[in-house]
């Protein structure tokens, strides 16, 4: 498979996780499966990108499609749900919005992707953003908060006969830990993206300059003799 197909494949993994999630145990359980899956895959793609010499710029940016769309869908469902505040959605929508505008103002000058022709420049930025300890670090956060999630909306709608004598208890744990999560993976998300906002400040300054117009020279048609 090329990478781009990784990339449909766990985006179409992350629709049926959400799916599944909330209507059995062993839904959820398949839910849960399905979410690993979809943040493995997205490891996935770029080490079959790398292997195979197929990274290009298109590729990139359909990879960082990818993680809008798998991000947008669980924090969306789970707002609606009523787990999680309907701010979180909208942040992780508007900070996607901001840094691809941004990054598809960069890739205009031949800057994309995470390798030499990145946008970013600064050691820092590439250690916060483009590096595969970073990435893989927010891939494993994004993947236990949604799961601990989901979890949560397994245990809410649960019998309070299967939970035993922890009915009471067992809900009000996974919440927290769910909830924190949620707030590790928004700080996260926010964190990685000030990098590329900030270096790609100069791309948007630059789109801001007036464009010199050289004055058009009139143009006098040679008249046809009368015949």
């Amino acid at each position: 498979m090329t990478p781009n197909q990784i990339t449909v494949l766990r985006v179409l993994a992350a629709f049926a996780a959400v799916a599944l999630f909330g209507r059995s145990a062993y839904a959820n359980l398949a839910a849960v499966g399905l979410t690993v899956a979809a943040i493995v895959l997205d490891a996935v793609d770029g080490w079959v990108a790398r292997r195979k010499n197929l990274a290009t710029p298109l590729g990139a940016q359909f990879d960082i499609l990818g993680d809008r769309v798998v991000e947008n869908l669980y924090f969306t469902y789970f707002a609606v749900c009523g787990l999680i505040p309907m701010w979180v959605p909208v942040l992780f929508f508007v900070r996607g919005t901001a840094t691809d505008f941004v990054r598809g103002i960069a890739a205009r000058e031949g800057r994309s992707g995470f390798g030499r022709n990145s946008m970013l420049e600064s050691r820092w930025a590439r250690a916060l953003v483009a590096s595969r300890a970073s990435r893989a670090a927010y891939g494993v956060i994004k993947c236990v908060c949604f799961c601990a999630v989901g979890l949560q909306l397994a245990v809410a709608s649960a019998d309070a006969a299967l939970l035993g004598a922890l009915g009471e208890l067992l809900p009000r744990i996974i919440a927290f830990v769910a909830q924190s999560l949620v707030w590790l993976t928004v700080a996260f998300c926010v964190l990685r993206g000030l990098p590329v906002l900030w270096e790609g400040r100069r791309y948007v300054a630059a789109l801001n300059v007036p464009a010199v117009q050289t004055p058009r020279r009139a143009v006098t048609m040679p008249r046809r003799s009368a015949a």
